[in-house]
């Protein structure tokens, strides 16, 4: 699978700078509202429950994580014209995707059912601060969804094109790992979604509302759409194209190490009295395999891409020039003026030929002349 082009046509690279910028544009929003309310707090005004240092830490990371956002659109939309190293790249894009691409199918639903909204501590917010959050995370997620894959398509065409049965079954027991840590997160996320109290504080159950079970449903359905995309890649699924189950496990992945990473440290540092509606330790265990499994995905997905790009292992060597005798390797050319014909080279030794005994170091036969490794015409 070596070779394959990442040229894109016109329409999609507009559509691919149009997402970029597009998601930039939007964030710039949601950062605008960061700023004020760290500098809100600079001067003492914060949430009546929260503390100014721990509402001040919050906000300046959100700062900095929106800010990454924006020049992450912005890298998205320049596309190959910046060539941004691979590793940063595709560890910001995973997560940055992870976070907002899965919650559009939440966005709308809870749309639908009147939910929805940023928690600001309790206290109410200007409308102008909700809105533009709202347009900055539903912005971003949509430039995202459309601006990456196109990039990521243009970079790396071997991991979008073809069908999974051109490649060769790889990192199967990883797969299957990331498929069991993954699973039990998300079979609590499910039954929490149902209404199940499994596992719930019943000091705090209150917390689980209608949004709340939108968010946990959102969530097992993206966990069990990258369980079954790792599943497919690794064993080579037959007539499954390559870009699909790429697209969704990059995606999928990056929501479970992404919200799990984040959930998982606000359940152990638990800013402004954070209290879940899970026990304590079931916070910590289930947020902590959900990023366990995020990661491991990931790695499966790479492993797969790193096969599809190698050449094959019975790829025969590149030819020797005719008449050169390079290291040793016979080469597969005939050398046909002079007495050496059809001779071959063994350990660095013609033996084929009037030349029985010369020690031939990338010598060139010419004539029926061992020039160079001090055998000539006559010696021998």
């Amino acid at each position: 699978m070596t070779g394959m082009s990442g040229v894109i046509g016109t329409r999609w690279a507009a559509a691919r700078r149009l997402g970029g910028y597009g998601a930039a544009a939007s964030l710039s929003l949601y950062l605008a509202v960061k700023v004020v309310w760290v500098a809100a707090a600079a001067f003492g005004h914060v949430p009546a429950h929260f503390g100014g240092a721990d509402w001040i830490v919050l906000n300046v990371v959100t700062v900095g994580m929106s800010a990454t956002g924006i020049a992450l659109g912005l890298v998205l939309a320049r596309g190959m014209r910046w060539r941004i190293p691979a590793a940063p790249l595709v560890f910001l894009t995973w997560v940055g995707g992870g976070f907002l691409i899965p919650l559009m199918p939440y966005s709308l639903v809870s749309a639908l059912l009147g939910g929805g909204g940023e928690e600001t501590g309790g206290d109410a917010a200007p409308s102008w601060e909700m809105t533009f959050i709202g347009i900055g995370f539903t912005g971003m997620a949509i430039g995202l969804a459309i601006a990456l894959p196109i990039y990521m398509r243009e970079r790396w065409p071997a991991a979008f094109l073809g069908r999974l049965s051109d490649r060769n079954r790889t990192a199967v027991g990883r797969a299957r790992t990331a498929a069991v840590l993954t699973a039990v997160p998300a079979a609590f996320w499910t039954l929490w979604s149902a209404g199940a109290e499994l596992g719930l504080d019943p000091a705090h159950r209150d917390l689980v509302d209608v949004n709340t079970r939108l968010l946990l449903g959102d969530s097992a359905l993206w966990a069990l759409l990258g369980v079954w995309s790792v599943l497919a890649v690794s064993s080579a699924r037959p007539n499954t194209p390559a870009w699909l189950p790429t697209a969704i496990g990059f995606t999928a992945s990056g929501s479970l190490f992404a919200w799990g990473g984040w959930k998982l440290a606000v359940a152990v540092f638990r800013p402004g009295g954070y209290t879940s509606a899970e026990y304590p330790i079931a916070a910590i265990a289930l947020n902590g395999l959900a990023a366990a499994g995020g990661l491991l995905m990931l790695s499966t997905l790479l492993a797969s891409l790193r096969a599809s790009e190698a050449p094959p292992a019975n790829a025969p060597p590149a030819n020797a020039q005719t008449g050169n005798a390079q290291t040793g390797n016979a080469p597969p050319a005939n050398a046909r003026t002079g007495n050496v014909q059809t001779g071959n080279v063994q350990t660095g030794n013609v033996q084929t030929g009037n030349v029985q005994t010369g020690n031939v170091q990338s010598g060139n036969v010419q004539s029926g002349n061992v020039q160079t490794g001090n055998a000539q015409a006559g010696e021998g």
